[in-house]
């Protein structure tokens, strides 16, 4: 059974920084795709970033280059580096993981329905 657990979530000012992370424990394939998603109060869960297992990236528009993704497998760790952190990026964020698909044969990596493990997910507040 995989796991993942978020970390890192605070409340901080615009324009300030936080790094997200999550610890996959349990098997998942080699072949895999992981990634962040988040959701604000009445709105639907949205894709910010996706990494694979061959290394291919993925990002949402709306990142523009504010936010890195990267991840350490020999720590089985994903991470989500947020930069310039605006009020609109208040929201839950949650980490994701499917196995036996890379970015390349997803539809959508961006698309929560894709994805087969999901964390607990950590809160993000933006607020001056």
């Amino acid at each position: 059974q995989v796991q993942l657990a978020e970390s890192g979530g605070g409340s901080v000012q615009p324009g300030e920084s936080l790094r997200l992370s999550c610890v996959v424990s349990g098997y998942i394939s080699s072949r895999n795709c992981m990634g962040w998603f988040r959701q604000a109060p009445g709105k639907k869960r949205e894709g910010v970033a996706a990494i694979d297992s061959s290394g291919s990236l993925s990002y949402s528009d709306f990142i523009k280059g504010r936010f890195t993704i990267s991840k350490d497998n020999a720590k089985n760790t994903l991470y989500l580096q947020m930069n310039r952190l605006k009020p609109e990026d208040t929201a839950m964020y949650y980490c994701a993981a499917v196995d036996g698909i890379t970015i390349a044969t997803m539809t959508s990596p961006g698309n929560p329905d894709e994805y087969k493990y999901w964390g607990q997910g950590t809160q993000v507040t933006v607020s001056s």
